[in-house]
């Protein structure tokens, strides 16, 4: 059929306007601008940081390391974390895969009935007529077999770096997950060491608890002493017992807190609830007086959770470079040799049944613009969202360490006007009971006295238990825990 040079022409144009439109590149995405880090937590510039001390070395009790050491063999949660890793790694795998020719060996038989007013039916019956082949080059009648033993390959050539693109991003997340793993380990290490230093602190208020009961018996004897005097009512032997008997409540309510925080620390360790072993009171915990938090942009390197989210947001850009490079025509080759032959017989005489080809392909994006559009879009906006996910960690990580060398400071101080609130409150009992026993006192002002050194002492407790949790929580802020 003979087309006018005009409708030639505008085929052609046509044609060449429909290659570019399809070859047309999204641009790229767009990140705003970082802001910028303070220069110090506060007035030091030293960029020592106590983060990066191996936990085995920050905590000193040996209780304590023992466990920490069984969660990271045992918790099951890191468990899991390892094997995203794997899973990672195998993604690393198979992105390299796509770079290399994909070999298969085929050894295949292929059976045709071709119908007798077709080309093939035709055509292979003419050629049985023909005298130019010998019998062992006739096609047979009916049911026309056919044989092949070789290798086919497929190789797409990675000319716009699409297919390293995608490589880039699996390695990216490989070590993202890697960080994943760090950080799941720093929280556990850190969630052990608080929940042993919450065990401790409850068997010491629970001996508080415990003194204050005798001291509490004490007072209920001499004010029975002093009843059958006639020194004192039936009201305040009622009234101290009511107190006795508040004490041996909060007594069971300590003891069930403790079977219930080692049930937990069990559930942490990867075991079935059982004793915990611990030894030292909180008040003898020795952990780092001096924590020393380095520099904000080292945070950068230190904390899992900013280095996670960074490659984060390198696998989201290498997307983007991705998706745009899927604009672009992609070039294959798909070669294949091997023996080929219609009867089985003559498969394996050489070289008569060799059979061999090659064919290169240039395939365009024509019709897919809107899916190639919808997935470079999706993929920018996953690179602004792990960019602000960045930005966040960031912000966070240097938040929780101004925050827990504030409240260091503060529970230091606290601590040292708690600890001379409980000495004054227990010298007041020993001076209520002396003024009970002259006379000089109620029984009301024995029990205030009992009461308030009871809740003094208790939160001296806490407070020494809050000072070595803020101690774990800035470790643990500052990047320490997973080395």
């Amino acid at each position: 059929m003979y087309l006018p040079k005009y409708l030639y022409k505008f085929f052609l144009l046509a044609g060449l306007q429909v290659l570019f439109w399809s070859c047309k590149v999204a641009g790229p995405v767009t990140l705003p601008m970082s802001r910028a880090l303070p220069g110090t937590f506060g007035t030091s510039a030293d960029t020592t940081s106590t983060g990066n001390i191996a936990w085995s070395a920050f905590f000193t009790d040996p209780n304590l390391v023992s466990l920490i050491d069984t969660a990271l063999r045992q918790n099951p949660d890191l468990q899991v974390t390892l094997q995203r890793v794997e899973m990672a790694r195998a993604g690393v795998l198979q992105s390299k895969g796509t770079l290399m020719p994909a070999v298969q060996a085929e050894a295949s038989a292929r059976f045709d009935k071709y119908g007798d007013y077709t080309l093939n039916g035709v055509g292979n019956y003419d050629t049985n007529l023909s005298p130019n082949i010998n019998e062992n080059q006739k096609i047979p009648d009916r049911v026309v077999p056919e044989y092949f033993l070789g290798v086919r390959s497929t190789w797409e050539l990675d000319i716009w770096g699409k297919l390293r693109n995608y490589r880039k991003a699996a390695y990216n997340r490989y070590l993202a997950s890697e960080n994943g793993r760090q950080l799941v380990q720093t929280a556990l290490v850190a969630e052990v060491a608080n929940l042993y230093y919450e065990l401790v602190a409850l068997d010491n208020e629970l001996e508080i608890i415990d003194r204050n009961l005798s001291l509490q018996q004490l007072a209920i004897d001499l004010i029975k002493i002093k009843k059958a005097g006639g020194r004192e009512t039936e009201l305040a032997v009622q009234q101290s017992t009511a107190q006795l008997l508040n004490t041996q409540s909060l007594q069971a309510e300590k003891k069930r807190q403790i079977t219930a925080t080692e049930n937990l620390l069990n559930q942490l360790l990867g075991r079935f609830p059982q004793p915990i072993t611990r030894g030292k009171s909180v008040r003898e915990q020795q952990l780092p007086e001096n924590m020393q938090t380095g520099i904000p942009t080292h945070l950068l390197r230190r904390r899992p959770d900013i280095q996670q989210a960074e490659w984060e947001l390198a696998a989201a850009k290498a997307d983007v470079a991705a998706a745009r490079a899927a604009f672009l025509p992609s070039f294959t080759i798909s070669p294949y040799a091997g023996l080929n032959a219609f009867k089985a017989s003559l498969l394996m005489t050489t070289p008569a049944s060799l059979a061999y080809g090659l064919l290169g392909g240039l395939s365009l994006p024509i019709f897919s613009q809107n899916q190639l559009k919808a997935r470079h879009r999706y993929a920018s906006a996953a690179t602004k969202e792990a960019f602000f996910n960045y930005q966040k960690s960031i912000f966070n990580g240097v938040q929780e360490v101004a925050t827990g060398l504030n409240a260091i400071q503060r529970y230091k101080e606290i601590q040292e006007l708690k600890a001379q609130e409980v000495t004054t409150l227990q010298d007041a009992i020993t001076t209520s009971n002396d003024l009970f026993r002259a006379g000089y006192a109620t029984y009301l002002e024995i029990i205030t006295a009992q009461k308030g050194a009871l809740a003094a002492e208790l939160e001296l407790i806490n407070i020494h238990k809050a000072r070595l949790l803020s101690t774990v929580d800035l470790y643990r802020a500052l990047g320490g825990g997973w080395q």
